[in-house]
């Protein structure tokens, strides 16, 4: 059993390290860029680069569907083929907005409409979450209709929105999905960790091109993933308070933002001698708040500070769910 997973793993990061390779220097000549705004001179960069994380993502995953069909890779295809549809949705959602540029409150609104195949399948399933320290609690009719397509909006909303440094989201994605698929193991849910170790592969491979300094960026369309993805896998493992452990400095960061009103300018960092400052000393972010109380600080550190952050939430999330 646990060679399909590896497998899975393999084969997801195959195909995202390869398709990003060759993806990188296409992107550059169609002038799909973005400005690496942290950076003096802010360079052009390649992006929408989350295109090969959903190709990586997709292939485990019809891999997954190959080994249940014919070699007796037994979980509930129902459940992961519904997960697939709702995160192709959602990334759909990420490619047309960045090459339109669709309004935020539209980009928020569309993913509701991505949760119906999970709405679907969760209507035959469990409609409890278990909350740590009180238990199970059962939320009927709430759950399906009104928690599931909130998960999936406000999950790959918060991912889209806490980014915007070298290597900050597909790191960060790493962090959340290797607990999330150790999870899955210990808890004995193979839907969960098909689709947590499918979107690991890719991560990985992605981060080599992702990190400091950065030859590629995720775009809309990998960071709505990455978010996507969270949300079906906790909801598919009926672990939904996990995933909500392990965006809370996305939270955080919403929580910021929300209250300057959501900047669309000047949340990232004013560059000086090598670090990094909030513009004008004004705190829009999370990222900024760290700016500010370090005095600057490079963006290799502050994309670090995070990761550890992430990965201090991510042992204490093991340690209330792993059994």
């Amino acid at each position: 059993m646990l060679l399909n997973y590896a497998l899975l793993f393999l084969v997801s990061f195959i195909i995202t390290f390869i398709f990003t390779r060759l993806l990188v220097p296409r992107l550059k000549r169609f002038h799909i860029t973005g400005k690496d705004i942290n950076k003096p001179g802010t360079p052009e960069v390649a992006e929408m680069g989350g295109i090969a994380i959903v190709a990586g993502f997709t292939g485990g995953i019809l891999l997954a569907v190959f080994l249940n069909t014919f070699l007796a890779f037994n979980f509930n295809l129902v459940y992961v083929i519904a997960a697939l549809i709702t995160i192709h949705s959602v990334a759909f959602i990420g490619i047309v907005d960045d090459l339109l540029d669709v309004p935020q409150w539209v980009k928020a609104f569309l993913p509701l409409f991505a949760a119906i195949p999970l709405v679907a399948v969760s209507a035959v399933g469990s409609t409890t979450i278990f909350i740590p320290f009180i238990g199970e609690v059962n939320f009927g009719i709430i759950y399906i209709l009104v928690l599931i397509p909130l998960a999936i909006a406000v999950s790959s909303n918060l991912t889209n929105m806490f980014g915007g440094f070298n290597g900050m989201e597909s790191g960060l994605g790493i962090i959340i999905f290797s607990t999330l698929s150790l999870i899955a193991a210990f808890r004995n849910s193979p839907e969960m960790f098909i689709l947590s170790i499918s979107i690991l592969g890719p991560l990985l491979a992605f981060f080599y091109f992702n990190k400091y300094p950065a030859k590629v960026f995720p775009g809309d369309v990998g960071n709505l993933t990455i978010g996507a993805v969270l949300a079906t896998s906790v909801i598919i493992g009926n672990l939904e308070s996990a995933g909500v452990f392990l965006i809370l400095i996305y939270v955080v960061d919403f929580l910021i933002k929300a209250k300057n009103k959501f900047p669309s300018k000047n949340w990232w960092g004013d560059y000086k001698n090598g670090k990094l400052y909030p513009y004008q000393g004004k705190v829009l972010g999370l990222a900024q708040l760290v700016m500010k109380v370090c005095n600057g600080i490079s963006e290799q550190k502050l994309v670090l500070f995070f990761f550890m952050v992430e990965a201090m939430v991510a042992i204490i999330t093991l340690f209330i769910f792993i059994k």
